[in-house]
C-alpha cells in the first residue's frame, strides 16, 4: 500500500455527542479532516450519536443508555433488552460500574466481525474496551488514541470523594480502567495528544513506550476567532468544566469567585456545562449565596461558545488535570487572556506563562482569585496575553496537521502488521 492509496478507516467512539466532553469534538474533527484528505471514514458510534458533517457515514449501535437525560438510572422496560449485551450493560451498571467502554467494544466487534473487507484499519478513540482487542485479533489492525488515562480520574475522584462510602463508589464506578489497562497493553500502536499523557500511560498503563506516540488535537482557529462586533462584559469570566467531576477544579473556581464578589459585584461567571442537582458544585453554589452570579450554559452551538468567549473578559481552566484540554486552545484561538492551572499537561498547551497564559497552581482558590484580579485591573496585559495565546494556537493547533500525522501512524500500522504476518 502506498502512501497515496485511499485508506477505508471504521472510527470507534463509544459516546460520541460533542456535549458529553472532548471525545466527541475528537470524532467530529478527525471524521471531517480525515474525509477532506480523500480517505473514506465510517464512525460507528453509541449514544449519545456524534454531529457529524454531511457525506460522513455514521453507524449507530443502540444501548440501553443508562446515563441518558433527563432520566439517569432508569430502570429499562423489558422490552428495552434486545440482547445480551443489553442484560449484561444493566447488571454491570446495577453494581454501580461504568459498563459502556465493554459493553460498546462487544458490539462494535460483533458490527465489524461481518465487514473485515470493508475496511483497512479501526481508529479506537479511547474504549480499551475487550471487544476492541478482538476486533485487533479478527484481523482488522487497531489504532488507538487514549487522550488520558481514566485511571487519573479514579486517583482524584477517590481523593477527593469526603466519605469512606463516597470512596468506595467512586471505585467502584472505575473499575472498568483495569480492563483498559489490559487491553492497552496489548495494541500495537497507540496515539496521545501530549508529553504529560505519554508519561501518565507508560506509568499508570505500563505500556511499553515504544508502541506510544504523541500527536496533539487541534481547533478551528478560522471559527474560534476574535470578533470584532463583541465586546467582553466588565467583570464576566468563562470557563468549560463539569459541575459533578472534581477533576475539573470548578470548586476552587467557585471559591475564588466568592472571594473576588466580595471586592467587586460586577463579577460574574458562565460556565459551559450542565449542573447536576446533587453535585459538591451545586451544593457550594448554594452554600457561597452565587445563584445569582453564575450562569450555565449547555447544548448551544460552536458559534455561540464563540460568541460567549468573546464576552468573556477572561477565560480560566481550573482542572486538577488534563491531559490536554480544547477548552484551553479554543479559549487562546478566540483571543481570550486565558487563566490556566498547571495541572497536567495545560503547561506544555498553553506555553509560557505570563506570555500566552496566566498560570496558577491547581486546586488553591486563594492564588486563582489573586491573579483573576490581577488581571482584571490590567486591561494591556489581558490584549498582550490574549493576543499572544491566539498566535500560538494558530502556530501550533490544527486539525488538518493531526489528521495528516494521524494517516501517517495509520500507515505504520498497517506496514507493521503486513511485516508481523510474513515472519
Amino acid at each position: 500500500m502506498s502512501n497515496d492509496d485511499r485508506l477505508r478507516i471504521a472510527f470507534l467512539t463509544y459516546r460520541g455527542h460533542p456535549y458529553t466532553g472532548g471525545q466527541g469534538v475528537y470524532t467530529r474533527h478527525m471524521a471531517r479532516e480525515l474525509t477532506a484528505l480523500g480517505h473514506s471514514v465510517e464512525v460507528i458510534s453509541g449514544p449519545p450519536y456524534p454531529h457529524l458533517d454531511s457525506g460522513i457515514r455514521l453507524t449507530e449501535l443502540p444501548s440501553l443508555d443508562l446515563y441518558r437525560m433527563p432520566d439517569p438510572f432508569r430502570i429499562p422496560r423489558l422490552s428495552e433488552f434486545k440482547d445480551r449485551f443489553d442484560v449484561l450493560e444493566y447488571f454491570i451498571t446495577a453494581a454501580a460500574t461504568f459498563a459502556e467502554p465493554l459493553t460498546f467494544s462487544l458490539r462494535a466487534h460483533r458490527e465489524l466481525a461481518g465487514r473485515l473487507e470493508q475496511f483497512d484499519i479501526v481508529h479506537d478513540n479511547q474504549c480499551l474496551g475487550t471487544g476492541i482487542w478482538k476486533i485487533h485479533q479478527a484481523g482488522l489492525p487497531v489504532l488507538e488514541t487514549i487522550h488520558h488515562p481514566i485511571t487519573v480520574d479514579r486517583r482524584l475522584e477517590t481523593e477527593h470523594a469526603p466519605t469512606a462510602w463516597k470512596r468506595f463508589t467512586k471505585n467502584r464506578f472505575y473499575a472498568f480502567t483495569n480492563m483498559q489497562t489490559k487491553v492497552a497493553q496489548k495494541l500495537p500502536r497507540i496515539l496521545t495528544v501530549s508529553s504529560n499523557s505519554y508519561e501518565d500511560i507508560i506509568r499508570d498503563h505500563k505500556v511499553d513506550a515504544e508502541r506510544l506516540h504523541i500527536v496533539n488535537v487541534g481547533v478551528d482557529t478560522n471559527q474560534f476567532r476574535p470578533l470584532d462586533d463583541i465586546s467582553p462584559v466588565p467583570g464576566r469570566l468563562m470557563t468549560t468544566a463539569s459541575a459533578d467531576v472534581a477533576m475539573k477544579g470548578l470548586a476552587f473556581l467557585l471559591e475564588a469567585l466568592a472571594k473576588l464578589r466580595t471586592e467587586n459585584d460586577s463579577i460574574h461567571l458562565v460556565v459551559i456545562g450542565k449542573p447536576k442537582y446533587d453535585s459538591k458544585a451545586t451544593k457550594l453554589i448554594k452554600e457561597l449565596r452565587l445563584s445569582e452570579h453564575i450562569e450555565f450554559v449547555s447544548g448551544v452551538s460552536d458559534e455561540r461558545i464563540v460568541e460567549l468567549y468573546n464576552e468573556a473578559q477572561i477565560a480560566i481552566v481550573p482542572s486538577l488535570y488534563e491531559g490536554f484540554s480544547l477548552p484551553a486552545i479554543e479559549a487562546m484561538s478566540c483571543g481570550v487572556p486565558l487563566i490556566a492551572t498547571t495541572g497536567g499537561a495545560l503547561p506544555e498547551v498553553v506555553g509560557e506563562d505570563g506570555v500566552t497564559a496566566l498560570q496558577v497552581a491547581p486546586g488553591n482558590s486563594e492564588d486563582l482569585a489573586a491573579k483573576i484580579r490581577w488581571a482584571l485591573k490590567e486591561p494591556k496585559l489581558r490584549s498582550t496575553i490574549g493576543s499572544a495565546g491566539r498566535q500560538r494556537v494558530v502556530k501550533n493547533y490544527s486539525w488538518r496537521i493531526t489528521a495528516e500525522k494521524t494517516v501517517e501512524h495509520y500507515r505504520a500500522l498497517l506496514s507493521e502488521v503486513q511485516v508481523d504476518a510474513h515472519r
